[in-house]
């Protein structure tokens, strides 16, 4: 069967981006992923467009978008799985080459998300859990992360200081990355002196929402060397689920779709944990990155915490995660978070992380999160 592999990649800048429209957002990834790939327009077959329409005043976003990107009348849609929606738009795009439908697809995750006040974010992702016995009582995206961490420490002593240790390695290297929001380093002191958002977390235990952009170029096996000396192949893809209700899983030390997705692209790519050299995995809380290192197979269940504080996910460990500074520094855009991590595994494979660069990265892994676990998109590249 033809391999899928990428062959441009595009990223604007997270952040508050109150100069730009989602439209402009898009084009600027676009833009620059057109450029990497070195083709034309009209090489385009179809696009697809990751975001979560809520937070726009247009709907049919995509609509909008490939307008802006001078792709009329080829086709496109929209895909919304939470904040994992870049992912799905991937895996979509994946699909529709593997079936042979088309021969080069532009993704590309947009989200504007400022232009809500942070009351109205909350009320948004709230209603991502199940909204007949869970969001109607109140419940945030906060609160719902705290449970897994609070149970996460009762089952297995995970200390607050090991979720400090999350933020301060994510902000090591945001402040490393020139697309990131926040582009500063922190210290165990500066975490300890913020407030407080939902026992045990602190400000700096949470994400940042944010504006931006990403795109990727795939294409079929046979356009990809064409156009590419060193394509990266898109070699496992895993999706899975999990209930809707938190309160109806089994546990909440981890996410099962995170588990069964890692087991579908493992299988896929004919690999194991241990042959992942670089991962970007979802923290958009300090646990979330902590039960990620477990449900991906990094380390044991119950580990995470002491495996971080090893600095075992630092380039030069075990295998070095979220070195881009991850959700926690580079910022949230939700329908954009997904395709940015295969941005940032495809950059770290092609050699061009600059002082990132995990060294002799040939195999890589994504793992992007929609909802409080309810969907898992799991991603394995390799370069030949």
């Amino acid at each position: 069967m033809t391999r899928v592999g990428i062959i441009g990649l595009g990223h604007g800048v997270f952040g508050r981006r109150s100069d730009a429209t989602v439209q402009e957002l898009a084009f600027e990834a676009f833009r620059e992923a057109m450029e990497d790939a070195g083709i034309e327009r009209s090489r385009i077959d179809a696009s697809v467009i990751g975001a979560v329409p809520e937070y726009h005043k247009q709907r049919s976003l995509a609509g909008v978008v490939q307008e802006y990107l001078g792709l009329v009348p080829k086709p496109t849609w929209l895909t919304e799985v939470a904040c994992a929606s870049g992912s799905a738009a991937i895996r979509t795009a994946w699909l529709s080459i593997k079936a042979g439908v088309h021969d080069v697809v532009a993704v590309v995750g947009c989200q504007k998300m400022t232009e809500l006040g942070t009351a109205e974010i909350l009320a948004l992702m709230g209603r991502v859990g199940e909204v007949q016995w869970e969001s109607g009582f109140g419940t945030t995206f906060p609160g719902y992360y705290a449970m897994f961490a609070k149970r996460h420490m009762h089952e297995f002593g995970t200390t607050r200081d090991q979720l400090t240790d999350v933020a301060i390695k994510n902000h090591f290297y945001g402040a490393m990355n020139p697309k990131a929001l926040f582009r500063k380093a922190i210290t165990k002191e500066k975490v300890a002196a913020s407030e407080d958002v939902a026992t045990p977390f602190q400000v700096y235990d949470c994400c940042a929402n944010a504006d931006g952009a990403a795109c990727v170029i795939l294409a079929r096996e046979a356009v990809a060397k064409e156009v590419s000396s060193a394509p990266v192949w898109l070699s496992g893809m895993g999706c899975a689920t999990a209930s809707m209700s938190v309160l109806r899983r089994p546990s909440l030390v981890g996410l099962p779709s995170a588990e069964a997705a890692a087991a579908q692209a493992y299988a896929m790519a004919g690999i194991t944990a241990k042959d992942v050299k670089v991962a970007d995995v979802h923290d958009c809380f300090t646990i979330a990155e902590i039960m990620a290192y477990e449900d991906v197979g990094f380390c044991k269940k119950g580990e995470g915490g002491p495996f971080v504080a090893d600095r075992q996910t630092y380039i030069g460990g075990t295998v070095a995660v979220n070195v881009d500074g991850g959700l926690k520094a580079k910022g949230h855009p939700i329908g954009a978070t997904g395709v940015s991590m295969t941005y940032e595994i495809a950059k770290q494979l092609r050699g061009e992380a600059g002082e990132r660069q995990v060294p002799d990265a040939d195999v890589g892994l994504t793992h992007n999160v929609g909802g409080i676990g309810q969907y898992c998109f799991v991603q394995v590249l390799t370069r030949d």
